[in-house]
């Protein structure tokens, strides 16, 4: 838990301080590297560090991981230049990648599927109170303290929490020598890293998807994955062994959590920005529009998990993913004239329904591979789940800005208003000047009514894309998740989800 509430603290501390860095180092055009980088290091080394915790157990692995973030955290307290911190931040980023995995491994280890979804309540608290908490402490720390605290603030949880795992959990001893496959390691992270650094810039303002840029990062990470593929077919213990896909519940979990990564990192990042930008509300107001959304989601994954036990996963799943899916309508039929209060049901809703799916897909997961592959198979899970958010955001990113551009351009060519083609072509490539006060103070109440009109209609299309990848993934839960008593939903015995004697416990 203490390891948990380490990683979702950063996720949502940080970004309230990050205006005043920029402001004290500088380097705004490099502003967005600042989380890119931890993203990018944190989710390529996902899969790595759960194999390697699978072959030299979890307590080692998770405390080197918690050192490198510590280590990361330090050095962005003390960053003297924006290239200092981007860098400072991609070694916070390699040692995030065991944080969560690895911690939600060792859950799985230490307790039974039964015990997991009773346990739900706890771990999801972990997140509420660092949701809560971050944003009001970043905040506080910037204003009173200074913002480099709000990176040193990590060392003393992180300490508890490798002194807690360090003398509580007790695992058997391994006397294997297993062979690393490390051609197969540093080949995936150098193609995932590829595709990370081409979503990221993909979905920009102004930016295409299919840039020739990017095109050439799919091309090399298009190789890179053929290459990996062929290390794996050989490797004597692969870092993916490719029959875990075998199991028709890995493969559902993958690619239904990459399909709610989408529209879960889709609604998060542009409902702040159709707020914002749209309905003219204040960056807190904006933020409080999300309130709904993680409120349910926290609820309702504690639902989830004892509704799992009484019914099953399957069912839990259908009825998550159907309501992401009639949140995301909700919320691409709302518009500027109607009241807020339909705007965050839909938000209400598509909360109601990750709470249902995340936890309960990870536990299913978990409970159908054998222990000895837990380690990988979870942190795939949630491998997928950020690499969905990161293709979401940048195909996402891309419809809004040519959405935009045509909207701007037919406000221009009605010539009543006083926008040109040019600036038109501007505000399309820097939509954030519609969120600047001073920006915005400039434009006359018609023209900034139009052009509030014309970004809410291109994130119309935004959400319907969510809905689009909640739809399809509640196709794929029902035509594929096997139900209940299934040969391939049961593949792991009592031994598989349970702690054994001998193996990991809390002493």
């Amino acid at each position: 838990m203490t390891a948990i509430f380490l990683a979702a603290l950063e996720l949502t501390i940080v970004g309230t301080a990050m205006p005043t860095v920029v402001t004290a180092l500088g380097g705004l055009d490099r502003f967005s590297w600042a989380f890119s980088a931890y993203i990018i290091a944190s989710t390529v080394t996902m899969p790595v560090w759960g194999k390697l915790s699978d072959i030299y157990g979890r307590r080692p692995l998770i405390q080197i991981g918690i050192v490198l973030f510590l280590i990361g955290s330090v050095l962005c307290g003390t960053a003297v230049s924006m290239n200092q911190l981007i860098f400072f931040r991609a070694v916070q980023g390699l040692g995030a990648g065991t944080l969560l995995p690895i911690g939600m491994t060792i859950i799985g280890d230490i307790y039974s599927v039964e015990e997991r979804a009773r346990m739900q309540a706890i771990f999801s608290s972990v997140w509420a109170i660092a949701s809560i908490v971050g944003p009001i402490a970043g905040g506080f720390i910037t204003d009173h303290l200074s913002w480099r605290w709000v990176f040193l603030i990590n060392v003393p949880f992180g300490i508890a929490s490798a002194l807690i795992i360090g003398f509580a959990l007790k695992e058997a001893k391994r006397d294997a020598h297993p062979t690393v496959d490390y051609g197969g390691a540093i080949t995936l992270t150098a193609a995932i890293t590829l595709l990370m650094l081409a979503f990221d810039k993909g979905g920009g303002a102004g930016a295409s998807l299919l840039s020739a840029r990017n095109l050439g990062l799919f091309a090399g990470a298009a190789v890179l994955f053929a290459v990996f593929a062929r290390i794996e077919r050989r490797a004597q213990d692969p870092i993916v062994p490719f029959d875990l896909f075998q199991d028709r519940v890995v493969t559902v979990a993958v690619v239904a959590g990459f399909l709610a990564g989408m529209a879960m990192f889709g609604a998060i990042s542009f409902v702040p920005l159709y707020a914002q930008g749209a309905l003219g509300t204040t960056a807190s107001g904006a933020g409080s529009l999300l309130t709904p959304l993680l409120l349910s989601w926290v609820v309702l994954s504690i639902i989830g998990g004892r509704l799992m036990l009484k019914i099953g996963a399957r069912p839990t799943v259908i009825a998550g993913v159907s309501l992401m899916t009639i949140g995301f309508i909700v919320l691409s039929s709302y518009h500027r004239e109607m009241h807020r209060a339909w705007l965050m049901s839909g938000l209400a809703i598509i909360g109601a329904g990750l709470g249902l799916t995340m936890f309960i897909l990870l536990l299913a997961v978990q409970q159908s591979v054998p222990r000895a592959r837990l380690g990988l198979a979870t942190s795939l899970n949630l491998f997928a789940r950020s690499i969905g958010g990161a293709f979401g955001v940048a195909v996402m990113g891309a419809v809004l800005s040519a959405g935009l551009a045509d909207n701007l351009a037919a406000v221009a060519r009605g010539g009543t208003l006083g926008l040109s083609p040019q600036r038109a072509a501007e505000l399309a490539r820097h939509p954030n000047a519609l969120i600047e006060p001073s920006a915005r103070a400039e434009l006359s109440p018609q023209l900034l009514n139009a052009l509030q009109d014309a970004l809410a209609a291109a994130l119309h299309n935004v959400f319907l894309i969510g809905a689009g990848a909640a739809a399809l993934a509640l196709i794929i839960v029902v035509m594929w998740l096997p139900r209940a008593g299934d040969s391939e939903a049961s593949t792991a015995s009592a031994t598989a989800t349970a702690a054994p004697a001998g193996e990991s416990h809390v002493a």
